[in-house]
């Protein structure tokens, strides 16, 4: 397995970027400290309109502040029960302000609808009790498949902490549309990442494509779910999802990101989406990066798996 990058492009007044998702000719990119859902040409990745998620009066410098933000980490578009397609946002969990989501339908030209929120406290609470002793909640990515919602825990400093929560879509988006007051099922499956230099990857971007699901993880140096680390290193690859029940720990082999004349990419890959399919095992991605420091890129990347 091995992944190229082949451009990086700086995204000017995106701060954080934490997620993106292509839909036809847009790419939808949210960050962790940003109140809006942007939109850039997903071609040229020119910038776009804006869609408010949130009003906030802390926006003022450019980013929330780190104490107050909704930490939106998990982006992700789906066709819910009824057949109305649009984008799910979620933040992380990690503090009781980052458990606020929104779904945000999209118009048949591909903008961004009405914003609803939805609270996701009673989900949450229902995943912590999933969760290994001692692990904070940290949702870092989403994807979906025609039938299920997978949410992706990152667990910094611990190598076996990444799980997959597997929740049926359809109980699920019942639940948070407050059609039913029953929780869905969770089922879980345990992951172990790379390692680099002794730190364990965690899980940091995920989508979902034509059956296949792809996730990126990166390495941070630091031990806290909410404050951040040097950066080590970024993966990308393919996840094969296994039958409900495998609750074994399962090794999980992803390609180091490099650029073509083989140095470590030590960017934080934040967020992954499909470009094309170049052949039957090579695909192009559209990834986002977040410098922790409100600067934000698009990255380019050919993966052969």
């Amino acid at each position: 397995m091995q992944a190229l990058i082949r451009r990086e492009i700086v995204l000017p007044n995106l701060p954080s970027a934490s997620g993106v998702e292509i839909v036809g000719e847009v790419a939808y990119v949210i960050g962790d400290d940003a109140p809006f859902l942007y939109q850039l040409n997903a071609a040229t990745l020119a910038a776009g309109a804006r869609t408010t998620l949130f009003e906030t009066a802390h926006f003022s410098t450019g980013r929330i502040p780190k104490d107050v933000k909704q930490d939106l980490e998990c982006l992700t578009a789906l066709t819910v029960p009824g057949g109305e397609t649009g984008l799910l946002v979620l933040g992380s969990g990690a503090t009781a302000a980052r458990e606020q989501g929104f779904w945000v339908p999209l118009q048949p030209e591909g903008m961004a609808g009405t914003v609803y929120p939805l609270s996701l406290s009673g989900l949450y609470t229902a995943l912590r009790q999933q969760l290994p002793n001692g692990i904070t909640l940290n949702l870092e990515a989403a994807a979906a498949t025609p039938t299920e919602l997978l949410l992706f825990q990152r667990t910094v400093g611990v190598g076996t902490g990444n799980l997959l929560f597997r929740l049926p879509l359809g109980a699920t988006w019942a639940y948070l549309q407050h059609q039913t007051t029953q929780l869905p099922t969770v089922t879980r499956q345990l992951f172990e990442l790379p390692v680099v230099e002794g730190k364990p990857a965690g899980f940091s971007g995920a989508v979902c494509q034509n059956g296949r699901l792809l996730v990126t993880a990166s390495v941070e140096d630091t031990i806290d779910a909410v404050q951040d680390g040097a950066v080590l290193g970024s993966f990308v690859g393919e996840l094969a999802l296994l039958p409900p029940g495998k609750r074994r720990v399962l090794p999980l082999e992803l390609a180091p990101l490099r650029w073509p004349d083989g140095r470590a990419f030590r960017s934080k890959v934040e967020g992954v989406a499909v470009y094309r399919e170049m052949g039957p095992r090579q695909l192009e991605l559209l990834l986002v990066t977040d410098d922790d420091a409100g600067g934000s890129t698009a990255v380019v990347v050919e993966l052969s798996l």
